[in-house]
């Protein structure tokens, strides 16, 4: 993805699956693991994609996140959850948002 390689950020994997679900990208950003979570919609919508990243999203994404460190033994990596954002408007360029640190992982909820 462009926009995040623009930031600096460099992908890691794509798509990473487990049986709790998946993550769109996982990244280095320095020495900062980020797992990233990428809504789209149509500009004329009326909530921005960002919405989609519900309290229950976010509980699926840090267990998906939790099996990736510890399948990887990345035990001490300090990690984070970032947000992108694209809306496409009608005949135009999508316009990028990338929101670090979008939320917290609640270890109560893994």
């Amino acid at each position: 993805m462009a926009a995040l390689a623009r930031r600096g950020y460099r992908i890691v994997e794509r798509n990473y699956r487990c049986r709790w679900g998946e993550i769109d990208i996982i990244a280095r950003d320095g020495e900062t693991l980020v797992f990233v979570e990428v809504k789209a919609k149509r500009s004329g919508d009326f909530l921005p994609p960002t919405f989609a990243v519900t309290s229950r999203k976010q509980r699926t994404l840090v267990k998906v996140a939790t099996d990736y460190l510890i399948r990887k033994k990345l035990f001490q990596t300090p990690c984070r959850f970032d947000v992108v954002s694209v809306i496409w408007p009608a005949g135009g360029e999508p316009k990028w948002e990338i929101i670090a640190g979008a939320f917290e992982a609640d270890p109560d909820l893994v």
